[in-house]
């Protein structure tokens, strides 16, 4: 399969609706079978562009932003190519390389997900965990698991503690490059690699595509196809909002729009972890459900978090940009950002936590004198400005006047996922027919 590559090509996708059905790809049945369980029908334009591509042994390298469902565009035909290859049951098969423990949880229970009905095993490596876990891994990489989900560094710990055969790796896969490259993962992944058979398809995604992304890609991959969805931008699905505010002042600005906006799985940014802390324990003392979430809390006490706030039994989870990556929560109604980011992608992955799969969403930034010049740089990299709403008039004088309102009666309820399988008057095949039936 590794041998048909072609040259280096571009698949511009349109962000456009589009009817293409997952069954309409070259996916194996077992995988179908997993996404129909799953209540999956249409694809994605990420996916819709890049599932045929990697199915076709190509290197892939995808620019698209969070939240477009790029973890299923390498995983279902990652699962569908493994059933097809003639590969050592007792070998790594496929290494799946992840920024952070959180984007690595996620990527394994998406794989327990989609992998459901194939015969393969995987094993997530990384750190914060138990000593059992850490026996669990090494017994993950030494005996084999088909899939091995890791994030840089703690694999490379592995590396150099145990002797392990990468001798069959015929698939690796970079999660969110750019955000590995920004916390200095370069040189982990790079040792990594060179550890890894010449022979393998290297697919990589991005929300961004630096000059130090296709300096990495121009080292470890072969004529890559490039698949540009969209450039770094929030998609329309959000509305965003802010609000010009004297920093004593965001506090009871805060408890007025969760109190009487009554919001419920709200995310706040915080610039720093002792802030998120204070602030927490200020939310509470207002009566407000709200959990931290920060680097500070061990990986038990973290996964404990996410999973109230996954279940609806935390109202707000005030965090550190730890979770503004690759935590996927589809029902986030409202990111607020209390801080502005210095980044202007970051401010972009913060609120892409909201307006997830088909929902629409809201983020609204508290932008204070101090961090106005921040928030200007924001506004020129979306080449737009953001609508300001205005301070109430109980919290007293603003620092600048503001045009728009953030009245319940004004705010757009969010749509919910379709649920309920195919599209009506489209009847799923039965496994026998459905491949005859694609090619009539």
């Amino acid at each position: 399969m590794l041998d048909n590559r072609k040259n280096s090509s571009t698949f511009a996708a349109v962000l456009e609706n589009n009817n293409m059905y997952f069954d309409e790809l070259a996916l194996s049945d077992e995988v179908l079978d997993a996404l129909w369980d799953m209540h999956f029908d249409t694809c994605t334009p990420v996916q819709e562009q890049t599932i045929p591509v990697i199915l076709d042994g190509h290197d892939v390298i995808s620019c698209a932003q969070t939240g477009t469902g790029k973890t299923a565009a390498y995983i279902l035909p990652l699962l569908t190519n493994l059933q097809y290859d003639n590969h050592d049951p007792n070998k790594l098969n496929a290494i799946i390389m992840a920024p952070t423990r959180e984007l690595a949880q996620q990527i394994d229970q998406q794989m327990e997900g989609f992998g459901f009905y194939v015969p393969f095993s995987s094993v997530a490596i990384y750190g914060g965990n138990d000593s059992g876990a850490w026996g669990t891994q090494v017994t993950g990489l030494q005996k084999g698991a088909d899939i091995v989900i890791a994030t840089p560094g703690r694999l490379l710990s592995q590396m150099n503690i145990y002797d392990i055969d990468f001798s069959d790796v015929k698939y690796f896969i970079l999660d969110e490059a750019d955000r590995m490259l920004d916390m200095g993962f370069y040189d982990d992944i790079m040792t990594i690699v060179n550890k890894l058979p010449k022979d393998r398809q290297t697919i990589m995604f991005s929300a961004t595509m630096p000059t130090n992304i296709r300096k990495m890609a121009k080292a470890i991959m072969h004529n890559p196809v490039e698949v540009q969805i969209a450039i770094s931008r929030p998609p329309e699905s959000i509305r965003q909002m802010a609000v010009d505010i004297y920093e004593p002042q965001k506090d009871e600005f805060l408890k007025l729009l969760l109190k009487n906006c009554n919001l419920k799985k709200v995310i706040v940014f915080v610039g720093k972890k002792q802030r998120v802390k204070e602030l927490a324990r200020t939310l509470r003392s207002m009566h407000i459900d709200a959990r931290a979430i920060h680097s500070d809390l061990e990986q038990k006490e973290r996964d404990e978090v996410m999973l109230d706030f996954r279940n609806g039994k935390v109202d707000v989870l005030v965090a550190t940009d730890i979770v503004s990556r690759g935590i996927d929560v589809d029902d986030v109604p409202l990111v607020i950002n209390y801080d502005v980011p210095r980044d202007a992608e970051d401010y972009v992955h913060r609120i892409g936590r909201t307006a997830r799969a088909e929902n629409k969403g809201e983020a609204i930034t508290l932008v204070s004198p101090e961090d106005k010049r921040f928030f200007n740089k924001i506004e020129q990299f979306l080449q737009k400005v953001i609508d300001r709403v205005p301070l109430p008039a109980e919290l007293g004088a603003a620092p600048d006047s503001s045009v728009c309102s953030l009245a319940a009666d004004d705010r757009k309820p969010s749509s919910k996922r379709r649920k309920g399988g195919w599209k009506a008057g489209r009847n799923r095949k039965p496994k026998h027919n459905r491949q005859a039936s694609h090619k009539q």
